[in-house]
This record gives structure tokens, sequence and C-alpha cells, in this order.
């Protein structure tokens, strides 16, 4: 068994490894480390893993990596850690960091791969983009998918560049989601229902959508249809959308995240 060490162990850490250890993972072979005593304490306990302040000592125990500090320290720990991540996977879950700068930092043959998760996975339901530079194996490659496939879906991408579509399309987009439910329990309240129950109706028409998005072979523009009867009631919400082309506003809102990613990227590199 592989051996993995989380450097920095926030929500995101924490969710990744709470998914390993319920998909069998042993307790033993899974290392974090923390800053403050507390957290250190905090993680042992709910978790039973190894947690140490010790980053070296978390490297030098495992066989993979995964950076999780906020993007303003990476390049920080990177040169830190690089004598003892010779030869070892580096997966990063920190936003915005190039694989061109991590090869910068800890040698050009470092196996890299970045992955773009996103909150749901705090609850199993993530959705995870991965790209891997050119000294990853297959091997490595399987190996970084049961970690992040361990809260979720996690799929490839070939080029780079494609991870700022990633973050505008599951990266950033649970938010999205966010508003457009509130704005459905706020209308909803308007039009005489309670809070508690408007949001509970919205909640689950979103789940239930989405798993039937998932599991019918008809594709989104189907189901859509198949729901909305000529001269029905969809019908007047549908045509109130089109009218003020709901896709040109989902498409300009996606870009405007996208292109910020990129900028991101560019002050980070």
């Amino acid at each position: 068994m592989k051996k993995i060490a989380f450097i920095g162990a926030g929500n995101m850490a924490q969710s990744i490894i709470g998914g390993m250890i319920a998909g069998g993972t042993p307790k033993g072979s899974i290392w974090a480390t923390a800053r403050t005593t507390s957290t250190r304490q905090k993680l042992a306990e709910v978790f039973g893993i190894n947690v140490v302040a010790d980053n070296h000592q978390a490297v030098q125990s495992a066989d993979i990596i995964v950076l999780s500090v906020k993007p303003n320290m990476m390049a920080d720990l990177c040169l830190d850690i690089a004598a003892d991540i010779q030869g070892k996977l580096v997966i990063s879950v920190a936003a915005g960091i190039g694989c061109n700068a991590f090869e910068k930092w800890l040698g050009n043959d470092t196996a890299i791969i970045r992955c773009m998760p996103n909150t749901p996975s705090l609850v199993g339901e993530g959705a995870c983009g991965l790209y891997a530079n050119k000294n990853v194996s297959d091997n490595e490659k399987n190996d970084a998918v049961q970690i992040m496939a361990s809260t979720g879906t996690a799929l490839w991408v070939e080029d780079e560049t494609l991870m700022h579509a990633v973050t505008a399309v599951s990266g950033s987009a649970p938010a999205y989601f966010f508003l457009f439910l509130d704005a459905m329990t706020k209308a909803g309240v308007e039009q005489g229902l309670d809070a508690a129950t408007a949001k509970s109706l919205a909640i689950q028409t979103a789940k239930g959508a989405a798993i039937l998005a998932e599991q019918s072979e008809d594709d989104l523009e189907t189901l859509r249809k198949k729901v909305t009867s000529p001269g029905g009631t969809t019908e007047q919400a549908i045509l109130h959308f089109q009218t003020r082309d709901l896709s040109q506003i989902v498409g300009e809102a996606m870009e405007a995240c996208a292109n910020h990613s990129k900028k991101m990227a560019e002050k980070l590199q």
C-alpha cells in the first residue's frame, strides 16, 4: 500500500482523507501536517491517521504528496521540501498554479498532477478535473484517480490550459447553483410558501434533476423538452429564461470565471 502525505489539512484535504478512509484506505498509510496543535489533535481524533507538524517528516514517510496549502504559500513550501520530494508523485489541489511553476520549484523531472476539486467533495459528491505533466506514469495516474475519486468524480484533461475551463464548469460552479437555488427559494416565499418549505422543495428538485440527468439515456435538451409541455406552465418559465437569453448569460459568466483564472495563474507563476 502506497503512503500518502497531505501537506496542509484544511477542509478540502480533510474531505479527501475522509473519502479515502471510507473507501478502505488504511489509516496508517495516510500522513497529514498541520501548523497548530489543536488541528493536529482534531485530525488524529477524527481520522486516526499520522499527524505531524514537520513537513519534511511527512514527505519522507510517503510515496505520494498532496499539496493543499494556499496558493500564496506554495512557492516557499515547495522550495523547502524539494530535496525530500525527489522520485515521488506530487498532486496539487491549489488553484491557478501551473506545472511549469512546480517544475521550477521542485525540479524539471518531478511527476506533477494538478487537480481542481470543488466543495461538494466535502459530502462525497465532488467533481474534479485532473492534468498530468509529462513525467507522470500511467500507474501514477491511476493512483491519483483513486485518491480524488474518493470524493466524487475525477476526469482527465489533456491540455493544461483547459484547467481554466474546469474551474468555470465545476470548480467555481457550486456557487452558481447556490445562487439559483437561493433565487428560487426567495421567489417561492414571495408566492406564499414558508422559507423552509421553499428551500427544501428547490434543493430536492435540483438533486432529483441532477440524478435523473446522470442516469437517463436522454441528452439534456430532450430531458428539458419532456418536462416542457406545449402551452403548459413549464413552457412559460422556459420562455421567460430564453427571452432574456439565459444561455448567453451563463456563457458570459463562465467566460469571466475562466479569464480571471488565467489572470490569477499569471500572477502566481
